[in-house]
């Protein structure tokens, strides 16, 4: 990919005039521009694009499931919708949290948002009405993950500073969405969440460096232990993510290095599979995150010195180091249909950039 020269078209410079679209309409577009100067693989304005718009840092950000539409947040509360296409307008925002928005994901419907803040809550939000229609009240301290399942019961899993894994339900109305259906202490503060691909399970990850596997099947009774440690990292644990086929989970830390972990039933003993370095981590300590192509063929992770680094997980190598961004990479997500990554930073500064 070419470095970061194509900025954002302006309305009266673009070639092919893009119609701008109604609020929160959700359809397939194929926006394709006539001033290509060489072959394109996305359906992308430009190759590369540059939404701005956020006041703070931007620690968050993700595609919608159908690809249409992506939602960035971060140090300035907004969350803010934005167009894939065309010019990558803004579409909306929505407010409600009075802290910092540590993490986002869209349900698997893409009819929602969950958030997760450093006001001590979680969020849930209508994309259609634009408006916060539930509030999870329980944690004590700054929530710093968060992460919906992907199929079957739709519960969000959290993880926080008060040393706690909590598992909700957003369909019980007992206490006003104030409990957690499940409670789970993991003695140390908890930085990054999961589901596994059956919901029986939930991943943590925090500053103990390990990544534990918890079986929500065995939460009765007395205090749920961990079923798994997977242990090898030798810093906080920054970002988890589900492979596609739900076979494998990608770790990030702060020792800079990301572990792909087989975390089927029975697997050996021995379940970290692959080791990815290339990237870094530093003094400012951010929650880099780390994110799956579709197809599991490569990996992505936020980076503290300025680059996007995108590996091939066979091989292991570093496929794309790009760069453009003026500050820390702390959130990556590829696109669902097309080869296209995003990057969100410290910078203020979300880039779209087509891959090959």
């Amino acid at each position: 990919m070419p470095i970061m020269e194509v900025k954002r078209k302006a309305d009266d410079m673009a070639v092919v005039p893009v119609a701008k679209r109604a609020r929160n309409e959700l359809s397939a577009v194929d926006d394709t521009s006539e001033a290509e100067t060489g072959p394109r693989n996305s359906s992308l304005l430009a190759p590369i694009m540059l939404l701005e718009g956020h006041q703070g840092e931007i620690y968050t950000a993700e595609f919608h499931p159908e690809g249409q539409y992506l939602a960035s947040s971060g140090f300035d509360r907004q969350i803010y919708i934005w167009n894939t296409y065309g010019e990558c307008e803004n579409v909306s925002a929505m407010s409600g949290h009075t802290g910092a928005i540590t993490e986002l994901h869209f349900s698997t419907d893409g009819s929602s948002i969950y958030t997760a803040s450093t006001d001590k809550m979680l969020g849930i939000w209508d994309i259609e009405a634009g408006v916060r229609v539930k509030k999870l009240k329980g944690h004590t301290s700054f929530v710093n993950s968060c992460h919906p399942t992907r199929r079957g019961v739709p519960l969000v899993v959290s993880g926080s500073d008060d040393c706690s894994v909590r598992v909700w339900d957003p369909r019980q109305r007992s206490g006003g969405g104030s409990s957690s259906a499940i409670t789970l202490n993991a003695a140390y503060q908890v930085t990054a969440v999961s589901f596994n691909d059956t919901a029986e399970q939930v991943f943590s990850g925090g500053i103990d460096n390990d990544v534990k596997v918890w079986d929500l099947r065995k939460t009765g009774g007395s205090q749920p232990v961990p079923l798994m440690r997977l242990r090898g990292h030798s810093d906080t644990v920054t970002g988890l993510a589900l492979s596609p086929d739900g076979s494998y989970a990608l770790s990030n830390a702060m020792d800079s290095i990301l572990r792909i972990w087989d975390v089927r039933p029975y697997a050996p003993p021995e379940r970290c599979v692959k080791i990815l370095a290339g990237h870094h981590h530093n003094f400012e300590k951010n929650l880099l995150r780390c994110a799956w192509s579709p197809d599991g063929s490569q990996v992505s992770a936020g980076s503290a010195d300025r680059f996007l680094y995108i590996w091939d997980t066979t091989s292991r190598r570093v496929l794309y180091k790009l760069p453009g961004h003026k500050g820390s990479v702390n959130d990556v997500h590829f696109h669902p249909k097309e080869p296209i990554i995003l990057s969100a930073s410290s910078d203020k500064n979300i880039f779209l950039g087509e891959i090959e």
